[in-house]
């Protein structure tokens, strides 16, 4: 039975060092997004929001791997953050960089819902409950973000192709 709780607090604490390396990736992606982001206030506000929030559940996550032992991984955070800033850069020079953007942003939220839902099970099962309550409120986060993003999606569409379509407005950011 020991093997068997060691085998979880090692899987619990390596699913916490990926998730730490995603927030990294998912500030550096919000940043250059959030400092582009000129003709959508209300997506440049809820986006800065976001990165606040992506900096506490990285905070977060960072006291719950040293309360299993662990230190966060710093070369899988520095490549997540360079290949979010190489993604950014690639999204800036498309035409229709903020639609893309918000598409590709509300992706990458599902992909931290499923990686939440994995760790509040994985952090109950090494009996870890303080763990997975951590990880169950970085949960209910990542699920406003991205149920704000589908509920603005169309009106940032609309705003973008009205923009589009009047002579001298820019649409992109």
């Amino acid at each position: 039975m020991a093997d068997q709780n060691n085998a979880r607090s090692e899987r619990l604490l390596k699913w916490l060092q990926d998730a730490y390396a995603m927030e990294q990736e998912a500030e550096t992606m919000m940043k250059a997004m959030a400092s582009r982001i000129q003709n959508y206030p209300h997506l440049a506000a809820r986006i800065a929001q976001h990165v606040q929030e992506t900096q506490r559940q990285a905070a977060s996550l960072r006291q719950c791997i040293e309360a299993l032992g662990g230190s966060v991984p710093t070369a899988k955070g520095l490549f997540a953050s360079m290949t979010a800033a190489l993604h950014a850069a690639g999204t800036s020079l498309m035409e229709d960089e903020v639609v893309k953007s918000v598409g590709l942003s509300f992706g990458f939220e599902n992909t931290e819902i499923a990686t939440y839902r994995a760790l509040v099970i994985a952090a109950e099962r090494a009996a870890a409950p303080d763990i997975a309550a951590v990880c169950g409120q970085i949960l209910q986060e990542e699920i406003a973000m991205a149920r704000w993003l589908e509920d603005h999606q169309d009106g940032l569409v609309g705003a973008f192709l009205n923009r589009d379509e009047t002579p001298g407005a820019q649409a992109k950011r």
